[in-house]
């Protein structure tokens, strides 16, 4: 009940919709309920004799019964597409919201997720709330309407007999509720399995180039193929039993249906019913046992649409742990003043990732992070745009605390150019501009220019209108990470975060990048994890981090000078630059 709530408050806004067709559902069970009693009269004229008056009943009962046929249509239209129509725009809504949600949780929430399952959350579960909402409740409300209205008519025919007819109603009912039990956690599994298997195929479809280069084709569809009859087994087995209850309940139905002619045969045989109530009873008897049945046809679908919401209900319920705290403020004129008091950070709460970090970037100056792979530099950067919390400590932007500060303002500020560098299946233009809807088309340009990318893009056969492909698959390392920059570029933001953006590139490439840092420098703060240390040479402040520990910090001549870890990794790459340059 409390997920049934919870659902009705997301269809209230279509409650006019949702009125007009319950409306019109009334009307064609109430036009139902008519119907039989009419052919009842007409019978009982015919079986006394048919004179002229009766003659003119019958054409009169013939065109009502007309009317009531071509009212059922009217009826039977407006119920079916508006319950629908109210029911798909719910979906519509629930996908956008459940899309909305999952585009503001935190980072930490998707460490665990694939992503197909998510999809499938998003487009699959939320499809089964069409069934809930377009049969389900409408197809109650007529269910339940019909069954008291026929109830209501059989007893006036006959008491005796129509509660007869009612002795099967109780065994249908709790062979139902043992059902709905037994069966929920299959459809459970089913949509689960379904979930994982759009993860699976999701994630081969991504990595279909990895697939080839390495011919695991055969495996990989042994592992789809496993996913695939997983949920298909765990469907059947939720089919198994209600392949057991629909004809269990039919049977049941059968047996009042038995009761019914044999005891209304011996009140027929007494002389106590009429032939006219006979055929009448008949008549209801189809529709009284067929909302029941109806019902019990309902629960299955009903089941399977509440395992749908369980999973929807899982995202939209899930907490944000990052929001803004009451009485943040709008980050107003940043100048892209940075400083990390003792901070810490693990995730959840376990092995730490940064270990009392402290450390203070002037604006307009650049800081660069150099270490061992995984010793926390990416996480760091994370922090500044508080896709993670601190565990401990602060970070402050401007001298402002990140806590006191908007999500929205203070993200505008940051630009990032990432190593995993995403593009989005859209021109080169539509990509540098993503961030700056408003640019002019000068204005990509100038950013291109900036990042070292207008030449290559020129020598495109289509220029800035040239399809990058999913992923940016049209394009090779380099030029996805100058694009990346232009972007970055263009935003115009005083903080910029360069995430290995020289790992995937040419010597030739990381000049040209390095001319696009250094053409930033002294406008932006920029934040810049390398490997490549003729990348960072230049910087104002390079912090060498180890252990989640800031072990060494300065510029590059003083660090070299120290004689530590960066004059090791220093002597290494100009080693192996040396051996280069003679091979």
């Amino acid at each position: 009940m409390n997920m049934l709530l919870k659902l009705s408050k997301e269809a209230i806004r279509y409650k006019g919709l949702y009125i007009l067709a319950i409306l019109s559902t009334l009307c064609l069970t109430g036009v139902n309920l008519i119907a039989p009693r009419v052919l009842s009269s007409m019978t009982g004229f015919v079986s006394r004799g048919v004179d002229d008056a009766g003659l003119r009943q019958i054409s009169t009962l013939t065109l009502i019964l007309v009317l009531l046929y071509l009212l059922r249509i009217l009826f039977r239209f407006m119920s079916n597409y508006l319950a629908h129509k109210a029911a798909w725009f719910l979906v519509g809504d629930l996908r956008t919201k459940t899309y909305d949600k999952l585009e503001r949780m935190h980072l930490g929430y998707f460490h665990d997720k694939q992503t197909g399952d998510l999809m499938s959350r998003v487009v699959n579960d939320t499809r089964d709330f069409e069934l809930l909402y377009a049969h389900m409740i409408p197809e109650t409300i007529t269910h339940i309407v019909t069954f008291l209205g026929v109830l209501i008519i059989l007893l006036t025919i006959n008491s005796t007999l129509a509660l007869i007819t009612c002795a099967p109603i109780p065994f249908i009912f709790a062979s139902g509720i043992v059902f709905s039990k037994k069966v929920r956690p299959y459809f459970r599994a089913s949509q689960k399995k379904m979930g994982e298997l759009n993860g699976k195929l999701q994630d081969n479809l991504s990595g279909i180039h990895e697939i080839q280069s390495f011919g695991r084709e055969e495996y990989e569809t042994e592992r789809v193929n496993e996913k695939n009859f997983q949920h298909i087994h765990a469907m059947l087995k939720a089919l198994k039993i209600s392949a057991v209850f629909h004809p269990s309940v039919e049977f049941i139905s059968s047996i009042g249906t038995v009761l019914v002619v044999g005891f209304g045969g011996l009140l027929a045989y007494r002389g106590q019913l009429s032939v006219e109530d006979i055929v009448a009873f008949m008549l209801y008897l189809g529709l009284f046992y067929a909302p029941v049945t109806g019902l019990a046809n309902l629960l299955e679908n009903m089941q399977q649409s509440m395992a749908g919401a369980e999973r929807v209900l899982a995202v939209l319920d899930a907490p944000c742990e990052i929001v803004d705290r009451p009485g943040a403020k709008r980050l107003e004129h940043v100048t892209g003043d940075i400083t990390f008091d003792h901070v810490s950070f693990s995730y959840d709460n376990r092995v730490p990732v940064l270990n009392d970090v402290s450390f203070h970037c002037a604006p307009g100056k650049m800081l660069a992070l150099v270490g061992p792979t995984g010793v926390g530099k990416t996480t760091l950067t994370q922090l500044i745009s508080r896709f993670y919390e601190p565990t401990s400590g602060r970070i402050l932007i401007d001298g402002t605390d990140l806590n006191d500060i908007t999500l929205e303002s203070l993200r505008q500020n940051i630009s990032p150019v990432l190593q995993d560098t995403f593009l989005f299946n859209g021109t080169i233009a539509e990509n540098i501009g993503y961030a700056t809807p408003s640019a002019t088309q000068e204005e990509i340009e100038a950013a291109a220019k900036a990042a070292n990318i207008h030449e290559d893009i020129m020598a495109m056969p289509e220029g800035y209108s040239t399809q990058v492909g999913e992923r940016g698959l049209r394009l090779s390392g380099g030029q996805k990470q100058r694009v990346a920059i232009a972007r970055a570029i263009l935003r115009r933001s005083p903080i910029i975060i360069l995430d290995e953006a020289t790992a995937a590139v040419d010597v030739e490439t990381e000049r040209q990048i390095q001319e696009a840092i250094a053409g930033l420098a002294g406008q932006k703060t920029i934040i810049a994890i390398a490997h490549r240390l003729s990348t960072i040479r230049n910087a104002d402040l390079i912090l060498v981090i180890e252990d989640g520990k800031v072990k060494e910090q300065g510029t590059h001549d003083e660090l070299v000078a120290l004689g530590g870890s960066y004059a090791r990794m220093n002597r290494i790459q100009n080693t192996t630059g040396s051996q280069k340059g003679i091979a």
